[in-house]
């Protein structure tokens, strides 16, 4: 009957050499009849030298088996490389569109700062002395059109009588300034007056000039001795200015540029630089 030691050898056990038969005989022949018959026998050669490479040029490589644990670890392995691919992706997508972002609000910015500028500088010339100086004469011009100031003069007209004297002012348009000198031939004053209003006659040909003789207006002695040379202005029929004895604002010594600022300061002329 087989022992358990038979059934685990199995037919080896012919091949078994007991190490200590070896010793008990001391035969060194015995050993070497064992391993003899055990590699006549099985029919295999035990390569003592790993290295040595065989005729053929080639060696066979054993395959690795990593098992069902090795298959979960490389998977594992796998999907965690997955992810960090998938995250480092994302993070450089994210830096990408950080930076456009940043790209796209720089430009914005640098466009409405070139808008800006743009708008300030508009506003420079726009607020420009020369700029304004144009605007205001375009005004002056655009209103002196509206309210009839287009009609043009140019000349000192000669009042002959005391019924052109009251035509000239109650014919005339409402927006039509009228300036009458009232002079007298003998007084230098009145004369130089004449020749200062011949000068703005041209200058503003909007304004209506007239002059008539102190006589012919029916003033008096008095009046004719203190108050000459005058000046009466009318507009819409009303008298909006009265200026007598002109000499004691202008000196007996005036032109026709100190006539002209006297009226532009009391508000009778409008500076022709302003719309000419």
């Amino acid at each position: 009957m087989a022992t358990l030691e038979d059934k685990l050898l199995g037919e080896k056990l012919e091949y078994y050499c007991s190490s200590s038969e070896g010793e008990d005989n001391g035969d060194d022949g015995d050993g070497d009849d064992c391993k003899g018959a055990a590699s006549g026998k099985s029919g295999l050669t035990i390569d003592t030298n790993p290295d040595a490479t065989p005729a053929g040029g080639f060696r066979q490589q054993g395959s690795t088996n990593t098992g069902p644990k090795g298959v979960v670890k490389d998977w594992q392995r796998f999907k965690q490389l997955e992810a960090e691919r998938r995250d480092e992706t994302e993070r450089q997508r994210l830096a990408l569109a950080k930076k456009l972002t940043i790209t796209s609000a720089t430009a914005a910015e640098d466009e409405e700062r070139k808008r800006q500028e743009e708008l300030d500088a508009e506003l420079d010339e726009l607020m420009s002395e020369d700029f304004l100086q144009q605007y205001q004469k375009q005004r002056m011009a655009e209103m002196l059109r509206q309210t009839g100031h287009n009609q043009q003069f140019g000349k000192v007209q000669q009042l002959t009588s005391h019924e052109e004297f009251l035509a000239c002012v109650e014919q005339e348009n409402k927006h039509t300034t009228i300036i009458i000198h009232i002079y007298e031939r003998q007084l230098a004053a009145c004369t130089t007056l004449n020749k200062c209003l011949d000068s703005l006659a041209s200058d503003y040909p909007s304004i209506k000039f007239a002059k008539i003789c102190s006589s012919v207006a029916g003033m008096s002695r008095d009046f004719r001795t203190k108050g000459l040379p005058a000046l009466l202005v009318y507009k819409a029929q009303a008298v909006i200015g009265n200026f007598v004895r002109l000499t004691d604002d202008l000196s007996d010594d005036f032109f026709a540029s100190d006539v002209e600022s006297f009226l532009i300061e009391h508000g009778i002329l409008v500076d022709k630089a302003l719309y000419n």
